[in-house]
């Protein structure tokens, strides 16, 4: 009987330590930085958030399917850090940026939200440093850690 309530014990007592901490253990899967998700929030409340930490605002609804690992896609783009500094872009519908989805050309942010984007959708695309270019960063336009933003317009993808 003692060891029962032994047991009894250190169960209760463990579910009570990760009942109190349960807070801090979802606040670890941010994948944000703390100053980086305050300008967030507070910049684009509407943002919805893709279990990988990516936020996104859809601002034009595209239609049909998605794409598929190893479709090529052509993407017109703006690239941000979160200051408004632009770094990078392709803005020419006769020049879209094209790429093979899922065949390490871009950064994996940009590989997880092509797949849920439709012809034709625009979107807005906050992307955590760690599903972009992490704590190395990709100097001098690109500093560690940092959060970036995208405005995303897919405009085709097919197979070849």
């Amino acid at each position: 009987m003692k060891s029962a309530k032994s047991a009894f014990r250190v169960f209760l007592w463990s579910w009570l330590f990760a009942m109190a901490f349960a807070p801090a253990v979802h606040a670890q899967r941010e994948k944000l930085p703390p100053e980086d998700l305050e300008y967030v929030e507070k910049t684009w409340p509407e943002a919805k958030k893709t279990s990988t930490g990516i936020r996104y605002v859809v601002l034009r609804e595209g239609s049909g399917d998605m794409p598929k690992p190893g479709d090529k896609v052509n993407v017109l783009y703006v690239g941000k850090l979160l200051n408004g500094k632009i770094f990078d872009q392709a803005t020419e519908p006769d020049k879209p940026f094209t790429f093979r989805v899922r065949r390490d050309m871009v950064i994996e942010g940009w590989d997880q939200i092509i797949q849920l984007m439709k012809r034709g959708e625009k979107r807005l695309v906050i992307i955590p440093p760690e599903l972009a270019y992490g704590s190395r960063g990709q100097p001098p336009k690109i500093g560690r850690s940092a959060t970036l933003v995208f405005e995303m317009e897919l405009l085709s993808f097919a197979k070849d």
